[in-house]
């Protein structure tokens, strides 16, 4: 059964009524169709994790250039929990991968736009273990897919757009930011190097990959070799080590195990880099990477 939600703001194009997996809705896009391209013809898409692993494969780019030449920052809560949005065109509201033809990555095109025209809310109730996801209907004035006489449900529908292999993979991190929201004060401000780590493993796969295969890493956690070497070979089994180790750092939940005598090794560690500091060294990648790794476990 459908339970309506609180009233929309005035001329929302958000229709007020929850949708679960087997209700149904009336919705097709195709080329033929009148208003083809006008939805990406004004974006605000943020990004998930597996979205960039897609899409940089997808433009031939590593994961760094990807962020720089693709997208813009922008701060997720209060806090400034780093995001990142799709770019647009210059001097345009229009998709950067936006072409004649239609979408320039369709076969490797975001979450986001595989959703559309459903959006999805996930919500957690107080003290309840896993968020509940609902959906509802986006009906912006220039779509036309709502008048054509194609009824799905909302299950079907994920499945035809490959939406569902997306949720599967990002699942995790949506919970960790959802934890994060919930919690609130409980948490409180996570500290700059913790959210860099959360950059890191979020959105730079390549970065991230770097990052576990440096010594320092090493040092610190006790991974089986054949499980680290997956990592190396794997993105996604790589997204999933990261969103583990986010919630490690974020929230203490530990899973990774440390070696003996870690925490000596870290102190040790920041000590030689304060003193290489102090003789006027510039910092590098590594060291850069050891400002995260001091905080690990913390």
């Amino acid at each position: 059964m459908n339970s309506k939600l609180p009233d929309s703001a005035p001329r929302s194009p958000i229709i007020p009524v929850q949708l679960r997996l087997d209700d149904k809705f009336r919705f097709r896009c195709h080329k033929g169709i009148a208003c083809f391209n006008k939805c990406c013809e004004n974006i605000d898409i943020m990004l998930t994790p597996y979205d960039i692993v897609r899409l940089k494969h997808r433009l031939g780019v590593t994961s760094r250039e990807f962020i720089d030449l693709y997208t813009v920052d922008f701060q997720m809560d209060g806090h400034g929990t780093p995001g990142l949005k799709l770019r647009t065109k210059e001097n345009s509201t229009a998709c950067i991968n936006l072409t004649p033809e239609g979408c320039g990555v369709y076969e490797d095109r975001p979450a986001a736009c595989r959703y559309y025209a459903l959006g999805l809310v996930s919500m957690r109730k107080k003290d309840a273990p896993r968020d509940e996801d609902s959906y509802f209907i986006v009906r912006e004035e220039h779509c036309l897919g709502h008048l054509e006489p194609v009824v799905q449900t909302v299950c079907d529908y994920r499945k035809e757009q490959g939406v569902d292999l997306y949720d599967e993979i990002n699942h995790e991190w949506r919970q960790i930011i959802l934890k994060k929201r919930s919690s609130g004060p409980t948490v409180g401000r996570p500290s700059e190097r913790s959210f860099e780590l959360f950059f890191l493993a979020s959105y730079d796969p390549d970065g991230f990959r770097e990052f576990v295969a440096s010594p320092g890493f090493g040092e610190v956690f006790d991974l089986d070799p054949s499980f680290k070497q997956g990592l190396m070979a794997d993105e996604v089994q790589l997204l999933r080590f990261g969103f583990r180790l986010l919630r490690q750092v974020l929230f203490g939940e530990k899973s990774i195990p440390l070696k003996p005598g870690a925490a000596q090794m870290r102190i040790a560690r920041y000590q030689q880099r304060m003193a290489q500091l102090s003789t006027g060294r510039a910092e590098d990648l590594a060291d850069a990477q050891d400002k995260i790794y001091e905080t690990l476990g913390d």
